[in-house]
């Protein structure tokens, strides 16, 4: 697809996906391939649980084409059990880890949980500038005092600024607007936040994550307001990210494609490659 953004997923494989998204044979490493002919980035949540073997990293890097940018976060021990502090060995593993990566990398993200606020700016100060500038990095808050626009919110949007980090948006206005009986979709409202959407690029990458309604047609209103701004970021020089969820992520794909589909249509952008799964397909002959 085209280098204008980045589009991509959460995750790279997904057990429906053979046969619908990837190839019907695609597993492991090819359903990474498979991706990445589609998509030019990916999330790669996998880093939050547990880092993986550096030959699993060398074949991340085989399986992708240059262009493409992993978009890690960073180990729950750090953000989550740690809470930033004393973490540099884990720190340093994560980022030595992924360091053959080299240019695929994307902006790292750091994921804070709900419970860090304000008074925990000073410690995320430490630990930013402790950091290697040889990564880009993100962090995503969760805490409200974050989204009040008061103090505490310049102040962090201030800190990120300085160090030229972004600051993660999450949208999941979509997932919560209207009911739904659907398990994938109960699921995930008990588990994502449902906070105000404030879409603030502090650098060239703003990174957005939109946590989709498991119905498609409701994502639609919700996602028009990102042409408009992926629109004006892309006419002021900027290479947004742009995650698209699923309550299950079966249907990221074809939600992603949507979204790319409108985009496409107001900047003239080229249509995404079709599906590997549509290419395996032999072509249907003619009645006549």
């Amino acid at each position: 697809m085209s280098h204008a953004y980045y589009l991509g997923l959460p995750i790279w494989q997904h057990p429906l996906w053979p046969g619908e998204f990837t190839a019907a044979t695609s597993r492991g490493e090819q359903a990474l391939a498979d991706y990445a002919t589609v998509f030019n980035t990916v999330e790669g949540n996998t880093t939050f649980y547990g880092l993986p073997r550096p030959a699993t990293v060398q074949r991340w890097a085989a399986n992708t084409p240059p262009g493409f940018r992993f978009c890690f976060k960073f180990p729950r021990v750090i953000s989550h059990q740690q809470a930033l502090a004393q973490c540099d060995r884990e720190t340093r593993n994560f980022l030595d880890t992924l360091a053959p990566l080299g240019e695929r990398l994307g902006p790292l993200f750091l994921q804070l949980p709900p419970r860090f606020g304000p008074d925990g700016l000073d410690t995320l100060r430490g630990f930013l500038d402790r950091l290697p500038r040889g990564f880009r990095y993100a962090v995503e808050v969760r805490h409200r005092a974050f989204f009040a626009k008061g103090e505490a919110e310049t102040a962090l949007n201030r800190l990120l600024h300085e160090r030229q980090m972004d600051r993660v948006i999450l949208d999941s206005r979509a997932l919560f607007h209207i009911p739904t009986d659907d398990p994938d979709g109960l699921d995930a409202r008990r588990r994502k936040p449902r906070l105000p959407v404030h879409a603030l690029a502090l650098t060239r990458h703003p990174l957005v994550r939109f946590i989709g309604h498991p119905q498609r047609e409701a994502n639609t209103p919700f996602l028009a307001p990102w042409l408009d701004k992926l629109g004006t970021w892309l006419d002021e020089g900027r290479q947004p990210f742009f995650f698209v969820h699923t309550p299950s992520n079966r249907d990221a794909p074809a939600l992603a494609r949507l979204f790319h589909q409108q985009l496409a249509a107001r900047l003239a952008l080229p249509p995404l490659p079709r599906w590997p799964a549509e290419q395996a397909q032999p072509a249907q002959l003619g009645l006549f």
